[in-house]
């Protein structure tokens, strides 16, 4: 089974080698071709702007606004505000949460290991 692998693999390698060197030698007969002229582009004549005859219209100013009024004055001086005065009942007091413990029990049936 192996050297009729090889009767597939060799062919396959000499049409790749025989298509790049085709390949290489039309790349380079392009390359040493001359390049054909570009066309050039004409040039467009030029417009030219008709000379207006008559006097453009002029436009009409803006009338002029009213003065704005005069903004009042702002006070320099921070007043002082008092507090309300403390309501006669406190507060309810709300109830504490019970403690947690914050070491972890011991488990009976897992004794720790033996200290050398």
């Amino acid at each position: 089974m192996a050297p009729s692998k090889s009767y597939l693999v060799l062919p396959l390698l000499m049409l790749i080698s025989i298509s790049n060197l085709h390949a290489s030698w039309g790349a380079r007969k392009l390359l040493q071709t001359s390049q054909p002229a570009q066309p050039t582009i004409p040039s467009l004549p030029k417009p030219t702007l008709p000379l207006p005859t008559i006097p453009l219209p002029t436009l009409p100013t803006n009338p002029s606004l009213p003065q704005l009024p005069t903004l009042p004055t702002l006070p320099t001086a921070i007043p002082k505000m008092a507090l309300p005065p403390q309501l006669a009942a406190s507060l309810p007091t709300m109830p504490s949460f019970p403690n947690l413990p914050t070491t972890i029990p011991s488990l009976p049936f897992a004794s720790s290991p033996p200290s050398n």
